[in-house]
Formats: C-alpha cells, structure tokens, sequence
C-alpha cells in the first residue's frame, strides 16, 4: 500500500486547511493575552492582513506555517508526492508575497516579526522571543 494520496484526495485534504486561527495563530495569541499586551487581530487595512496588530506599538506579528511559507526547517522543506509543480508555484509565490508585503509594512513605519509553526513547539523559547520583540522601544 501506498502513501501517496490521488488528486481528489490531496485537494480536499488541503482544503480544509484554514487561513486564520490556526493552532499555532492561537498558541501566539494565548502567550501575549497572558504576557499583558493586548492586540488587534487581522488589520485589513495594513499590507497582508498581519495576523496580530500592535498599534500602540507599531509593531506586528505574522504567523507563519512552515509548509505553506517554505521555512528552511524540515517542515518546510515536505514536498507533495501529487501535483508537485503546482505546489512548488503556490509556495514560492506565498514567500514571494510575504516579503513584499513585509516590506510594505516596514516602509509604513511598522516593526514586523515573523513566527513560525515550528517556533511553537519550544514555548519559552517562543514566549522570549515575543517578549523580546514587544518591549523593544528602539525602532
């Protein structure tokens, strides 16, 4: 028997996958909720939507899953078996867009800070991380 999944399957698979609240989005929220920083969640009115929005900060945070955004960890690195070539366009134009729109971020005035689905499995790593980033007053 083999692991590889048909079409149908890989699409209804990767249909099911959300865009916003993610296990790792929620794993970041809950952290910062507990650290005392209060946040806005998903700015349409920024570039990208950031996934949390510190306005009296001016700072920004993305969560990022590593699949769907070609993390060099080897999470990211996974390749589909089915419709390789599709996958590896849909994933280079996700990193392709997430670094203009940081950039647009930036250029606004907004500190950004990417984190990343595999980030979440070392929590204090994750919460000095974070903590780090939201108390730097230096822009």
């Amino acid at each position: 028997m083999t692991d590889v999944l048909t079409p149908t399957q890989r699409r209804l698979c990767m249909s099911h996958i959300r865009g916003k609240d993610t296990k790792p989005e929620l794993i970041v929220r809950q952290m910062i909720h507990a650290m005392g920083f209060r946040y806005r969640l998903h700015r349409s009115d920024l570039p990208g939507k950031p996934d949390l929005t510190f306005p009296r900060l001016k700072k920004v945070i993305l969560v990022h899953g590593c699949f769907w955004h070609m993390h060099s960890c080897r999470y990211g690195r996974v390749k589909p078996a089915t419709n390789p070539a599709f996958w590896e366009s849909k994933r280079l134009s996700n990193k392709k867009r997430d670094a203009i729109k940081r950039k647009e971020l930036q250029y606004i005035g907004w500190d950004v800070l990417v984190l990343w689905e595999c980030w979440t499995k070392d929590l204090i790593k994750l919460h000095n991380h974070i903590l780090s980033f939201l108390s730097d007053k230096q822009k």
